[in-house]
């Protein structure tokens, strides 16, 4: 048999040959480093058979994400092995690798509970396995004698994942994973033993519901994270360090921006200083949406069900929707911003000469998420968006999806975020035809080349009534967000019976643009708290400047001062304690305030500040008006400006 290398040498093997045959062909080295191969976009165990004729790569720990995720995956067998050592009469069900690292999900015996206390001792156990360097065996084995199998043990996840295999899949045989002593149900791949894993460590505990139905056993999910050599899992640690000071949800508190409560759970209260923020950001998506055509309008949080089947949601979204009823008369209070948005569209006739119409509304918005999936910011019941919608002729949706890009390039280059684009494409659940999927598709792949725009391709990840692109960021801890995305839609037009009358004087069904660029403002204030570590710019800063008077008596002079900057529009306070000068400007420091203003003797009689910055210490004495006019150029330019003497 033959198959192809990356290089396009032709490998000529015997037949029936395997990943590994095909390694050690290539290099003894390379058959030493394997962990897995890929052929036919699978990656699978170097032990199974090679496919003919098809192009092979051999997966190492030098092939990026791929070879770790298979580190991660050995790693979480290794996890349960351990734990069902150190506590007999543990139930497992599920462990696959994430994105940074892996979990395994467990129901203990009662009465067992566990901490990070107990990482140590589990932890060891482990690095026993690892060092024995066990090898992962697989066989194939017939559903009926797997569940015997998982009967016999107790392991009663393992036959309801078995028993729904069966009902879904029609599977008659199942593959098992050995390593040491511990035998797990998994589809694969896995490296060939355990030394592959250099570094292990486990990182947290979680409680996680089975299925993710809160109707079901509430398990333990234990998070840890592998690497190949020590070197890597120190370098991941110290990023994780560094994440832990930024955490938005401790900076929020520290900051005095928000806090949460039990009387709402995933809703913020956001403090005075925190509305300061939020509003700016607000604001500042009202400036540029204005500037490029956009209306604001202001629509319902409650909504009669019968909007919500005739858009979609209630088949599709229900369950993560806040229902309830009225005069025997059912509602939702509003996911998203959509259907109240086509429903205003269609209230009236439209020209084509009107078109595009584009409506924006900062709308507050409710979704029903888990409890246990909140996150401080970053995953609320309670937020609001910079949403807006755009109804635009066929011939319109080119250029309206190209500005909707230029919009979130404009917005993303004011923070600073490198942006990439993925075009995800249509998911197993949709409503609309086939055929409008592939108009709907084909729309947005013009749009994209036609701008020269690099992306890369998201299959079976579009929203449930059209394809969508999505733009990420990357934040200074080299973490990648989802912020914007642009949606196409021709279902929603169609099921709300949207019309325009067109230059041939017949009725025409307009296409509908779902656009959102800063996403949900909470997520994208948490997204910064965390990208500057508190330290916001000086235009978005809920406190721009603080007054320092000397001594007591310096006191009037610091209000008055703060008072003439109040009057240009700037957000200043005056630090009126009974404190050293040492010790209120080492205060506002850490309150992370971008400028401190000292006024002493001299100042107030001259009239100026003894200006120090965040960060850098004293920059220089400046005249008020001085001061004043740089620090409102730094804020209406939105740009970070150095002030020298």
């Amino acid at each position: 048999m033959q198959v192809t290398l990356p290089d396009g040498t032709a490998l000529e093997l015997a037949d029936g040959a395997s990943g590994l045959d095909a390694a050690e062909a290539i290099g003894p080295g390379l058959a030493r480093a394997a962990l897995a191969y890929r052929q036919q976009g699978e990656l699978r165990d170097l032990a199974a058979p090679l496919t003919a004729d098809e192009p092979i790569e051999i997966i190492t720990k030098s092939s990026g994400d791929d070879g770790l995720a298979l580190i991660r995956h050995d790693a979480a067998h290794v996890l349960a092995a351990a734990v069902t050592e150190l506590y007999p009469g543990v139930k497992v069900s599920i462990g696959p690798a994430i994105e940074r690292g892996f979990y395994y999900d467990f129901e203990f015996p009662e009465g067992v509970v566990i901490s990070e206390d107990d990482f140590e001792a589990i932890e060891a156990q482990m690095k026993s396995h690892i060092k024995a360097g066990e090898g992962f065996e697989r066989e194939e084995v017939s559903v009926a004698d797997a569940l015997a199998r998982f009967r016999e043990e107790q392991q009663d996840y393992k036959v309801e994942l078995i028993e729904d295999l069966v009902r879904d899949e029609g599977v008659e045989t199942v593959s098992l994973y050995t390593n040491g002593p511990f035998t797990d149900l998994c589809r694969g791949p896995h490296g060939q033993s355990t030394k592959a894993i250099g570094a292990v460590k486990l990182q947290s505990v979680a409680g996680a519901y089975w299925r993710g139905d809160s109707d079901r056993t509430m398990l333990t999910r234990i998070y840890g994270t592998a690497f190949f050599d020590k070197k890597e899992l120190q370098a991941e640690m110290e990023r994780l360090e560094a994440a832990r000071a930024r955490d938005h949800r401790r900076l929020g508190k520290e900051l005095e921006l928000f806090e949460f409560s039990e009387v709402s759970p995933g809703s913020a209260f956001w403090l005075p200083r925190g509305t300061t923020v939020f509003n700016e950001l607000v604001a500042l998506s009202r400036e540029m949406g204005s500037a490029r055509g956009y209306q604001e309008v202001k629509t319902p949080q409650l909504y009669d069900a019968e909007l919500w089947k005739t858009s979609g949601h209630w088949e599709k979204y229900r369950e993560n929707m806040f229902v309830t009823s009225t005069e025997d008369r059912e509602f939702g209070l509003k996911p998203m911003n959509c259907p109240g948005h086509a429903h205003l569209f269609g209230g009236r006739r439209w020209s084509y000469r009107e078109l595009p119409v584009r409506y924006s509304e900062p709308g507050l918005l409710h979704r029903n998420e888990l409890s246990g999936t909140l996150h401080g910011l970053l995953r609320v019941r309670h937020f609001a968006q910079d949403d807006a919608h755009i109804f635009c002729t066929e011939e319109q949706v080119a250029d309206e999806v190209a500005a909707c890009l230029e919009f979130a390039f404009a917005t993303y280059e004011l923070f600073g975020f490198d942006v990439h684009l993925e075009l995800s494409t249509r998911p197993e659940q949709r409503i609309g035809s086939d055929e409008m999927w592939d108009r709907a598709e084909a729309a947005l792949i013009g749009a994209l080349d036609a701008r020269g725009l690099e992306y890369e391709l998201n299959p079976g990840d579009g929203a449930f009534y059209g394809p969508k692109i999505d733009l990420h960021m990357t934040d200074s801890l080299d973490r990648s967000w989802q912020l914007g995305t642009v949606q196409l839609d021709y279902s929603m037009p169609e099921r709300f019976d949207l019309q325009y009358t067109g230059a041939d004087d017949s009725v025409h069904r307009p296409v509908m643009i779902h656009r959102a660029l800063m996403g949900s403002y909470e997520r994208f204030v948490g997204i910064l708290i965390e990208h500057y570590a508190g330290e916001f710019p000086v235009w978005l800063a809920p406190v721009q400047a603080v007054v320092l008077p000397v001594s007591d008596r310096h006191g009037e002079a610091a209000e008055a001062i703060a008072a003439q900057l109040r009057e240009r529009g700037l957000r200043v306070e005056v630090d009126l304690r009974s404190e050293s000068v040492s010790k209120l400007i080492r205060d506002n420091e850490i309150a992370k305030i971008p400028y401190m203003l000292v006024v002493g003797d001299k100042e107030a009689e001259e009239q100026s500040v003894a200006v120090r910055r965040h960060g850098e210490g004293d920059i220089g004495s400046f005249p008020i008006e001085v001061f004043a006019d740089h620090l409102v150029a730094e804020t209406e330019t939105r740009r970070d400006a150095r002030l020298t003497a």
